[in-house]
């Protein structure tokens, strides 16, 4: 009678597909939302404890930490106020620790372009795949993400993406030239564009390049004390060549020139210390550390963690009495049914067991639909902490 109890529960299950369906797919959901949760809860904290655990310190001016870690970290463009180029020499002045800038101000179609230097690119371990390093102004190396999302390789040209479309500042998308791309790494680098500081300026409108006025005297305005003024008439170069790269140059003093934030490697503890007792008592600047800052945040993390799963668990209590409500209605309506095959010889307790039968297919159905849910969670959870951070 087993075998016919199982034929029986099986014809039933077939027989009603749209509403056995629907009912094993709200109880698989319901299971594998916390379970989904927890998985992408998980790798966020072990990706974000890695990341940050790699920085020792990070250096920039007074405000959020938070945004000063994110900036840093994830070359996420922030409206905080820069730092002087000239700190960074501060720094490096007592020998005890080495500072790597990063500008993040601009980007390309939502890329971040991040200006620094190549040891930047030696601490986080970055290796060319193709091409070259950067070699002169208006060079740039892709992350392994963004030159395969564009289709992009080396000898190829970008632009950079002016915030406004009307920039009366005179800052205009700069035309740069792809040198090399990056392998990749699984790390916010490979979601990014890198170029050096003096680029990153140019981008800035810091530098600029334009034709040769002494050439052309209908183009000068005024000439005083040594300087010539430049009428509109002069055209400003918005690509970088071999043929006018000596024609860019720079104004002022470059010390005051800014930097979004700067990632500091002491030599040791102790100057680790030093650093941290300096900045201290510093009313401008703020150092912070990563892991510290983003063990607070992570803490956070874990509270609304633990809120949303409580909020879950309940939705899936309340799915499993509501679940018990549909069986026990369409055993209800099903009492002439049973009735009938009691009446042509069936017992009782095969009737129990095809009633049992009927939710144990129910919930095995369930439970393949969270599997799923689950490894789908599994697999796609790097991609989906990296649109997230």
């Amino acid at each position: 009678m087993p075998s016919a109890a199982i034929g029986l529960a099986t014809r039933y299950v077939l027989r009603h597909r749209a509403q056995s369906l629907l009912l094993a797919s709200a109880l698989g959901l319901v299971f594998a939302l916390p379970l989904c949760l927890r998985v992408l809860v998980r790798h966020a904290q072990a990706d974000l404890r890695a990341r940050a655990a790699a920085t020792p310190q990070i250096v920039g001016v007074k405000g959020s930490a938070l945004d000063l870690m994110m900036s840093a970290l994830y070359f996420k463009r922030q409206s905080e106020p820069a730092l002087p180029l000239s700190a960074l020499s501060e720094i490096r002045a007592g020998g005890s620790a080495q500072a790597i800038p990063l500008h993040v101000r601009f980007h390309a179609q939502e890329t971040s372009i991040v200006g620094t230097e190549l040891d930047y690119f030696t601490f986080r371990g970055l290796k060319l795949a193709a091409g070259r390093q950067i070699t002169r102004l208006g060079d740039c190396v892709l992350g392994a993400r963004v030159a395969q999302k564009r289709g992009l390789k080396p000898g190829d040209a970008l632009f950079s993406t002016s915030d406004q479309a009307f920039d009366i500042a005179g800052i205009y998308p700069l035309k740069v030239r792809i040198t090399g791309v990056f392998a990749p790494v699984g790390t916010p680098d490979d979601d990014a564009i890198f170029v050096d500081l003096k680029t990153a300026w140019l981008i800035e409108g810091r530098s600029h390049g334009h034709d040769d006025v002494a050439k052309d005297q209908n183009a000068v305005l005024e000439e005083k004390e040594g300087n010539t003024v430049a009428n509109a008439s002069v055209r400003m170069f918005q690509e970088v060549t071999d043929a006018n790269l000596n024609s860019f140059h720079f104004h002022g003093d470059t010390g005051t020139y800014p930097v979004s934030a700067a990632i500091v490697l002491p030599n040791d503890a102790k100057s680790e210390a030093i650093l941290a007792g300096q900045f201290a008592r510093s009313k401008t600047m703020q150092l912070i550390r990563p892991r510290d800052d983003m063990e607070s945040l992570l803490a956070q993390l874990v509270r609304l963690e633990g809120f949303a799963t409580t909020m879950l668990l309940t939705t899936a209590a309340a799915a499993l009495f509501v679940t018990a409500l549909v069986f026990a209605l369409s055993f209800r309506l099903r009492r002439r049914e049973f009735g009938t095959l009691e009446d042509i010889g069936v017992a009782r307790s095969s009737l129990v067991m095809v009633k049992s039968l009927e939710i144990v297919i129910i919930i095995v159905l369930a439970a393949v639909l969270t599997a799923v849910l689950y490894a789908a969670a599994v697999f796609s959870a790097p991609a989906l902490m990296r649109w997230v951070v």
